[in-house]
């Protein structure tokens, strides 16, 4: 093990997190890094791999970059050419595989055309083209066939689909959910309306092997942080294999894990993926097709689509939401922190908490309990870089 004289930083966390901020550590500051990674590769959630059949997929579920922050695009560049894919998404509704975000044209292909012309019409009267309104905010309006749309869309789109998602009602969840599933009153299919949006050429374990190409950065691999690293919650001390540890720790696991559970654990929702290869050139329409109301998965994701491969075979996954079980190992990833009121409220404590510990910086989904896209959590890594350097 490298001596812990030079060891200038600890990150425990190989996710995009993590990695952003120990590639500025070692390119612009030329500090030495150790990265405790407790999975078998570097990458978090994004890890993809080619399979037996050479089709690239993504290990944990699709991951599309997209982002209007122009400074985020051009720092993930540096270490990746781009496939520049505009991602799409069906969902089944009424036995129609129609466009999600549900759009004007959702309208048209599951209502009769008086009805669909009468809807659209007063969606652009009261809201504007172009424009994006929740289903919360549908949902108050006065007006019957806007009042009757935003039922329809709420039980037929959002509501089975979160709770096969979350496992709870979305009453239960925090508003929040429901702000992000909109109506978009445009004919634009795209899932996303993004400035920047991509597929990396060779897959994001090759955007991360080239971030992390650097001698000054060390990685454990399958190593919790617990075998390497202990806390003295007393005297606000980290001590790395038995010595003090006198620089700084950015941890980007469980925060709650950090504190040993103190004030109990944070839930999470966790999800499990089933492969499928079939010998056909294509499965489905786009990448990905959503099942709100049929089956027991969420929804099916073609991988080929997404990265612009030409082969004779197809990879899907099919995606099915589970209770998280940190101690099972078919359940222990921790893909979702729960957003409810009382979660939140158990975080803040263990925030608080976090800040008797002046060299330890929390990051990432796990450190901060919340949902980050790709370009929030590098962009919070540049910025947590450019306040601590």
């Amino acid at each position: 093990m490298e001596n812990m004289n030079v060891i200038d930083y600890i990150i425990v966390g190989a996710g995009f997190s993590g990695s952003v901020v120990a590639e500025r550590i070692a390119n612009v500051l030329n500090r030495k890094v150790l990265i405790v990674e407790k999975r078998n590769h570097v990458g978090g959630n994004c890890y993809d791999y080619f399979n037996e059949n050479g089709i690239l997929i993504h290990k944990y579920g699709p991951h599309i970059f997209h982002t209007n922050l122009k400074h985020v695009w051009d720092y993930i560049s540096q270490f990746t050419e781009w496939y520049y894919y505009q991602h799409k998404v069906l969902g089944l509704v009424d036995g129609k595989k129609v466009c999600i975000p549900f759009n004007l044209n959702s309208l048209y292909d599951l209502f009769p055309l008086k009805l669909a012309n009468l809807l659209e019409e007063k969606l652009v009267l009261n809201f504007g083209y172009g424009k994006k309104v929740s289903i919360l905010k549908l949902r108050n309006v006065e007006d019957k066939d806007l009042k009757m749309l935003s039922d329809y869309v709420y039980e037929k789109v959002f509501l089975n689909y979160t709770q096969k998602q979350w496992g709870i009602r979305p009453e239960e969840l925090d508003p929040s959910v429901m702000e992000r599933v909109p109506i978009y009153i445009s004919r634009d299919d795209r899932y996303f309306q993004d400035i920047y949006q991509g597929i990396p050429k060779e897959g994001y374990y090759k955007v991360f092997e080239r971030m992390l190409s650097n001698p000054n950065i060390k990685i454990l691999l399958n190593t919790d942080f617990k075998e390497v690293i202990e806390i003295d919650y007393e005297e606000r001390k980290i001590y790395f294999l038995g010595k003090e540890f006198k620089g700084k720790l950015i941890f980007t696991g469980p925060i709650d894990e950090f504190f040993n559970y103190k004030y109990g654990k944070l839930p999470y929702r966790s999800l499990r993926f089933e492969y499928k290869t079939m010998e056909k050139e294509y499965y489905q329409e786009v990448a990905v097709v959503n099942y709100p109301n049929e089956y027991e998965f969420t929804r099916i994701t073609e991988y080929k689509h997404m990265t612009g491969q030409k082969s004779y075979n197809t990879t899907i996954s099919i995606e099915y939401p589970q209770e998280y079980d940190e101690k099972d190992p078919e359940k222990n990833i921790p893909f979702y922190p729960i957003p409810k009121k009382e979660n939140v409220k158990l975080y803040k404590k263990y925030e608080e908490k976090a800040k008797e510990f002046s060299d330890v910086i929390f990051l990432g989904r796990l450190g901060e309990y919340r949902y980050y896209n790709m370009d929030e959590v590098i962009n919070k890594g540049l910025k947590i870089f450019n306040l601590y350097k």
